[in-house]
């Protein structure tokens, strides 16, 4: 989905499948700031705001921002064979093609992105993890303990939410790369009989929050909730979205459309 200025722009097409677009600004004002909202749905939206921003360009307009809370090809951000392609490179080398006066992201899944991209500007999920603790607060009468699946997570996430935390060690096969269980270190003498918020960036099937909320339930949590800032649709379709230990799954609208959903919620701050 993209918006300008708050309002959305309508992605139609010709016959031939070709995009036909009309930007929607509604100032004359070639200083005023123009926002480029990108929440990311598919690739095809990259060619879009190309387009928009060289137009809006063309027509005099200079000062452009590009808020995209969810970094495209960022999973990419390295090679290991020759035949690899280094898609987040080309991406962002294309994206500071624009020129824009600055390009904002929530919570990058890898600081390769930061380091690729001009004029980056990161905002935290801060806020909408504090959302999601004032809930579990209100239903529960206490904060929850706080839990993050990797010491790079905890390290992420402890400094912006001064609360206890266990973090997870996991044990992967180094030659296939899977996840084949997850230990549990920290305040582990906090767990049992608490309820817990297991926190990260991104989720694809949930794998890694599977083997979480197992281990913290074998450890005695009363009960687990997951907030994942970057939530991929496809997470309905993984074994955590079955999960019977997580209790519910909190997101942002970064990736994730489906308001209606009863077991991922996307974390509205203006409530």
């Amino acid at each position: 989905m993209i918006k300008i200025n708050d309002k959305e722009v309508a992605v139609n097409y010709f016959p031939d499948g070709t995009l036909l677009l009309k930007e929607v600004i509604d100032t004359d004002e070639k200083n005023a700031e123009i926002i480029i909202k990108w929440n990311y749905e598919n690739n095809e939206e990259l060619l879009a705001v190309y387009f928009l921003t060289k137009h809006i360009k063309a027509a005099g307009y200079n000062n452009l921002i590009l808020d995209m809370p969810y970094i495209p090809n960022a999973r990419q951000d390295r090679v290991k064979n020759p035949e690899d392609v280094f898609t987040l490179k080309y991406f962002a080398e294309l994206i500071n093609s624009l020129g824009f006066q600055e390009v904002r992201v929530l919570d990058a899944h890898s600081n390769v992105s930061l380091a690729l991209i001009d004029r980056v500007k990161q905002y935290t999920p801060q806020k909408y993890i504090e959302k999601v603790i004032e809930k579990i607060e209100n239903e529960t009468g206490k904060k929850p303990l706080m839990f993050y699946p990797d010491e790079g997570a905890g390290k992420r996430y402890s400094g912006m939410i001064p609360l206890p935390y266990c973090f997870g060690i996991k044990k992967r096969d180094w030659s296939s790369g899977e996840i084949k269980g997850l230990s549990v270190a920290g305040e582990t003498e906090l767990i049992a009989g608490s309820n817990i918020l297991i926190v990260d960036d991104i989720c694809s099937y949930g794998g890694t929050f599977l083997y979480s909320a197992k281990a913290l339930a074998e450890l005695g949590a009363a009960g687990i909730d997951l907030f994942i800032t970057h939530c991929e649709n496809v997470a309905t379709q993984g074994a955590l979205y079955e999960c019977e230990q997580v209790r519910h799954i909190y997101t942002t609208d970064s990736i994730f459309r489906d308001k209606e959903n009863k077991r991922i919620s996307i974390v509205d701050i203006d409530e």
